[in-house]
């Protein structure tokens, strides 16, 4: 028999930015975005355009290769027609491939939040569904409040779905939006809203304010639908989202969906899922969560006794799927050969052919535990990574040589009496044999650094120019003023079009900044040689 396709939607760009103290800029967003194609989503809802500057900027060209490139938005207002809404409209107009629009499904909601009547929100639905279609694009609504509507006025929440399902909807998507429904009434709900929509343009989208967001996710594709919603880490306002990162492996690995279902993520793809989950992390600039299901550090970890002596004799008497399907590792037992088997797949991913019996893998494998002990999350930095195995491998050479650096920040009033602070950065690199001192003044030490550090490399000079840094963050590793940290720089080429990341660590903000920056430029030096 073959198997029924179940499309994974993913909704951080929108419904993560809604996460208190989450601001994603347009740069940001191209990187998830890229991040969630290698994922291999089927659907990417990057926001509302013309709602804000950086929605509506995102949208002014496709960010996507091969998923489907989504815009959010409100399905017109009532009074008006579709040609006159100029907020659906703006949506209409933007680059992307699909649309999925918001419509209430509570009549409680029609009154009081829309003011109008019941049936002109049908109206609304229908009409944007229409005017979707119409623009050559695929539409889809966001049915919110349904199960809180159904319970109230099942009548009218299957109205609101069949409405769109007859104006053309590809998807509607029955929202559990205050995150208070639990699987049981999930399921039974959604298997009554097939006798209007079928299973398969019927989607799920749950909060998480129960904890029961995954739960009520996978309820709902036992009961037939075929498209499921959901963030990376489980981003989202309040509680968050249904964590896509734990739905994925459970319905790629658990026979109960795997046996009846398919999904677009490749067993490749599914061995990314750990690394994935902690760049994300990295960019949001957030600890990743040590125990989260498949990814976690600990997710396969067990301490010494009855579990660890079993695990030693047979791994599947404690784990109940392998740690390796989803690139994670066993904490307890962890060969050298298991060791060496993630390293091959972190080295096919960044472009190193090497072979599995190259004594220089076990130091390049040691290297590696040994810098991350220290604080360095390659997972994030695939750019730093890449340079530490090319340079254990031999194959890096040395543009430049960095003999020294001073910065110096004054803090004093000028000469009408404002108080200013200046930062003054001294870089002294060797570059085929001559020693070339730069200086640089710049906002903050960081930028001055890097300023001085580009301003004079000799014959690579042509080669870094339109590097640019547009990203930096920041995190103490452990408590106190004199804490290790760790910086993370992202860098884009603008002619190149590249983006990468690279790390520094340091007890030293100013020394783990440097340290990063100079991963960046030599970097961007290697890719041109090889360009």
């Amino acid at each position: 028999m073959s198997k029924e396709r179940l499309y994974l939607f993913d909704t951080t760009l929108r419904d993560g930015a809604q996460t208190s103290g989450v601001d994603f800029s347009v740069n940001e967003k191209i990187v998830v975005a890229e991040l969630l194609e290698r994922l291999g989503v089927d659907y990417i809802e990057g926001g509302y355009p013309g709602a804000n500057p950086t929605d509506t900027e995102f949208f002014s060209e496709k960010r996507t290769q091969n998923t489907t490139f989504t815009a959010f938005g409100m399905t017109k207002r009532a009074g008006r027609s579709a040609s006159n809404d100029p907020g659906l409209q703006q949506v209409l107009a933007s680059a992307s491939d699909a649309c999925c629009f918001v419509a209430k499904a509570w009549d409680y909601h029609v009154k009081v939040a829309l003011g109008c009547t019941n049936e002109e929100n049908l109206e609304s639905i229908h009409d944007t569904v229409t005017a979707t279609v119409a623009a050559g694009k695929e539409a889809m609504i966001d049915c919110e409040h349904f199960f809180d509507g159904y319970k109230a006025n099942p009548d009218y929440a299957l109205d609101c779905a069949r409405t769109a399902y007859q104006a053309g909807a590809r998807w509607i998507v029955l929202c559990d939006t205050n995150g208070g429904a639990l699987p049981d009434e999930v399921y039974d709900i959604v298997t009554k809203v097939q006798e209007v929509v079928p299973g398969t343009h019927l989607g799920i989208h749950t909060h998480d304010d129960t904890g029961h967001a995954v739960a009520n996710s996978l309820a709902a594709v036992d009961a037939g639908v075929r498209q499921i919603q959901g963030t990376l880490n489980g981003l989202g306002e309040r509680c968050g989202n249904a964590n896509l990162i734990t739905l994925i492996p459970t319905l790629k690995l658990k026979p109960l969906f795997c046996e009846r279902l398919e999904i677009g993520v490749s067993d490749e793809q599914l061995s990314e899922i750990t690394a994935i989950s902690h760049a994300f992390d990295e960019i949001l600039n957030r600890s990743p969560d040590r125990q989260a299901p498949y990814v976690g550090e600990t997710a396969f970890a067990t301490k010494a006794g009855i579990h660890a002596s079993a695990i030693l004799k047979d791994p599947q008497t404690y784990e109940h799927v392998t740690p390796e399907s989803v690139g994670n590792q066993r904490r307890v037992l962890v060969s050298d050969q298991a060791g060496k088997s993630n390293l091959l797949g972190e080295l096919a991913r960044v472009g190193i052919e090497v072979d599995k019996s190259d004594q220089r893998l076990d130091r390049l494998l040691a290297l590696v535990k040994e810098r991350e002990a220290e604080g360095y999350a390659y997972e994030a930095a695939d750019a730093s990574f890449e340079l530490l195995a090319r340079r254990e491998l031999g194959e890096v050479p040395r543009f430049f040589e960095v003999n020294s650096f001073r910065v110096m920040v004054e803090r004093r009033f000028n000469a009408i009496g404002d108080l200013v602070t200046v930062s003054e950065a001294v870089v002294k690199v060797d570059v085929d044999g001559e020693t070339r001192m730069s200086v640089a003044e710049g906002n903050g030490p960081v930028n001055a650094l890097d300023m001085a550090l580009r301003k004079d490399l000799g014959k690579y000079q042509s080669a870094i120019e339109g590097l640019e840094l547009i990203d930096y963050k920041v995190r103490i590793l452990n408590g106190g003023t004199g804490a290790v940290t760790r910086v993370l720089i992202e860098s884009h080429h603008t002619k190149t079009h590249r983006r990468w990341f690279t790390i520094g660590v340091s007890s030293n903000i100013v020394d783990a900044s440097f340290q990063a920056l100079v991963d960046s430029i030599t970097f961007a030096l290697l890719k041109a040689e090889t360009a």
